[in-house]
């Protein structure tokens, strides 16, 4: 398989990362014009999976470093599995929890306050199992990231609204996708071998965990996503059948899109943290990605276009801090 083992390229690849899951919600945009998110989330979860077998079949599958990704597969354990699909599941929950969210309040305010907490969760965690890097920058990336979510929870709350159930639920469902998204990697980290090369016996190799990892996001999305039709956030119950008989092949694409490019970062991210740490890794992804789904909402899609100056003065304080965070995170290897 091919394995990066140079800082400078991992850190790059930390960059895709950011770009990946920091635009995938874009396509859910997109389509939500006329598909509602439940339905999309559908097409979403197989394209992370397809990229994942994709990628496994062709980069995990060639090249002189560890296991392939067949055999890979062939000497893994149950356990190496278990937690894996356990990742997968989790993070499941997660997303579901997020795209309600976005669907609700738009990327730039569900996007920092859900992936901002996971990312200090995880930090956290991550270190702790493979305490890699300098603790001091690393720690000091968390306290920016802190700071910014403070400023966008401030400023979440000087936006008029004309309702008072739906920005609540838009809120409390980004703060209980960040607190599950904070623990997903940790057990996908878990399923893996730390050395990429000499690999341990009955780990998988990274390409192998994103795989199982997607089988279990697809295969818990037939429970979470299902819940989700019956019982929506907002809005009226949908049928199963609106899948087949509202989704036009552009709108499927559209949603397997955004699961490919999300799924793309994973790969990465997982990939650059053979040379950075899974800290760092997991930290420069989620911060950077955060940061870009931010840009996305306020410049694109103009969420904040009718917000008065204290709004837009706290989303100034929110991208600084994350940019300085971001810095932080890079020189703490």
């Amino acid at each position: 398989m091919i394995i990066i083992d140079n800082y400078a390229i991992a850190v790059s690849m930390c960059f895709i990362t950011m770009l990946c899951w920091g635009s995938w919600a874009n396509t859910q945009k997109l389509a939500s014009k006329n598909w509602k998110y439940q339905l999309f989330y559908w097409d979403y979860g197989f394209g992370v999976l397809a990229i994942a077998l994709l990628l496994a079949l062709t980069m995990g599958s060639f090249g002189s470093s560890g296991r392939s990704f067949l055999a890979d597969i062939q000497q893994s354990s149950g356990h190496s599995i278990g937690w894996a699909i356990l990742g997968g599941v989790i993070f499941n929950l997660s997303n579901i929890l997020l795209v309600g969210a976005i669907d609700i309040t738009g990327l730039a305010v569900a996007f920092p306050l859900a992936i901002g907490i996971a990312l200090v969760i995880a930090t956290v965690t991550n270190y702790i199992a493979n305490p890699l890097g300098n603790t001091y920058f690393l720690f000091l990336g968390v306290a920016c990231v802190i700071i910014a979510l403070i400023a966008d929870v401030l400023a979440y709350k000087k936006i008029p609204s004309t309702g008072q159930k739906t920005p609540i639920k838009g809120f409390i469902l980004s703060v209980l996708s960040g607190i599950t998204m904070g623990f997903f990697y940790r057990f996908v980290a878990a399923s893996m071998s730390i050395d990429f090369v000499n690999m341990e016996v009955g780990k998988l190799n990274p390409y192998s965990a994103v795989v199982i990892f997607s089988v279990g996001l697809v295969l818990s999305n037939f429970l979470f996503n299902s819940i989700l039709m019956v019982k929506p956030f907002t809005g009226e119950p949908l049928a199963f059948s609106d899948y087949f008989k509202k989704g036009t092949p552009k709108l499927h694409l559209i949603g397997m899109l955004g699961g490919s490019i999300w799924g793309l970062g994973m790969v990465f991210s997982i990939l650059s943290a053979g040379s950075t740490g899974y800290a760092i890794s997991y930290g420069l992804g989620a911060q950077g990605g955060t940061l870009v789904a931010a840009l996305w909402g306020v410049f694109i899609w103009k969420e904040f276009k009718n917000a008065h100056k204290g709004v837009i003065s706290l989303l100034t304080i929110m991208f600084f801090f994350y940019i300085i965070g971001l810095i932080f995170l890079i020189l703490a290897r």
